[in-house]
């Protein structure tokens, strides 16, 4: 038995231990669950699901870029119908602890998806992706404007109820996270996942072309740490009650631990897991034991501690 308390809440909903899966890096996690059961997490993640079915973007869409990738894939996914009839049922099916990812091209289509996963059982909470383009405003991203995040945030609450935590998902290509942030709080969030990927480019010096089919791509992996860190140190600093799911470069137990200490309630895995399948399962044992040689014994007590006595 351990003598860590190792779980934590977001909203009404409490998880096991804070190590998720990050969406979009695992799909609903069965290519996952052949290297480590999924019940050994605090919950899987999913890839953004959308009202319907999409191919994504053209090849190619990845490239390496010094200590991360680019990814332009294109919020590619199944469609909601598909994924209640056969990702849902799989993972309740293997006992994981399940947050919903949702992604929508208009605030209408997020409230139909909220209220398609309204009833669903075995969903433990929502992350609103809003770090997505919205076609309704040209391009625009709709995390770039607190009006934009407080009407998808708003839509989401009303057709969800009060049962399901919302977690809404925010761009760090923005000029005053802190304000974002209080903005979706304000229309509803329970919580907040920081950061998403920043937006990013590789030029091809041999053939001098973008690499990447759509020119630009996210940008990911432990290159982004230090601004994942800062952002969430920022807006734990001005918001302590509200829970993070922290992520951004998270390769070891030690950067896991960096991201709680400035702020995070729970941390999600992405990248590492393309070079390592069991990142996920490896960190969480590794954050376990960096907490008990640090003398914690419940694991609330290290969310925030770098704030403490400055």
């Amino acid at each position: 038995m351990s003598a860590l308390d190792f779980s934590t809440k977001i909203g009404s909903k409490r998880f096991s231990n804070p190590i998720f899966t990050a969406s979009g890096c695992a799909s609903s996690g069965q290519e996952l669950s052949q290297f480590f059961p999924l019940t050994e997490i605090g919950a899987i993640v999913t890839k953004s699901i959308m009202v319907k079915a999409r191919t994504g973007r053209a090849t190619p869409r990845m490239a390496e870029t010094p200590s991360g990738m680019l990814n332009s894939i294109g919020l590619q996914g199944p469609g909601i119908d598909t994924f209640l009839e056969k990702d849902i049922p799989w993972l309740v099916e293997q006992q994981a602890k399940v947050i919903v990812s949702i992604a929508g091209e208009s605030v209408d289509e997020y409230g139909v998806l909220a209220r398609r996963l309204r009833s669903v059982p075995g969903i433990s909470a929502l992350e609103v992706n809003i770090s997505c383009p919205n076609v309704e405003n040209r391009g625009q991203v709709f995390a770039c404007n607190p009006d934009t995040a407080t009407a998808v945030i708003e839509a989401v609450r009303r057709n969800i109820g009060g049962e399901l935590p919302i977690v809404a998902k925010l761009s760090p290509d923005v000029t005053d996270i802190v304000e974002i942030a209080g903005a979706v709080i304000n229309a509803g969030a329970d919580g907040l996942a920081l950061i998403n990927t920043l937006l990013g480019m590789v030029i091809d010096t041999n053939t001098m072309k973008p690499k990447l089919a759509g020119k630009t791509g996210g940008l990911s992996g432990p290159a982004i740490r230090p601004v994942a860190v800062r952002i969430i140190y920022q807006v734990h600093q001005a918001f302590p009650n509200t829970p993070i799911v922290g992520m951004g470069g998270v390769a070891s137990g030690r950067d896991a631990l960096e991201l709680i200490l400035a702020g995070a309630s729970a941390v999600s895995v992405g990248t590492a897991t393309f070079g390592n399948p069991k990142a996920a399962f490896d960190i969480k044992n590794q954050l376990e034991m960096l907490l008990l040689e640090k003398g914690f014994t419940d694991f609330r007590d290290a969310i925030g501690f770098a704030h403490r006595g400055i």
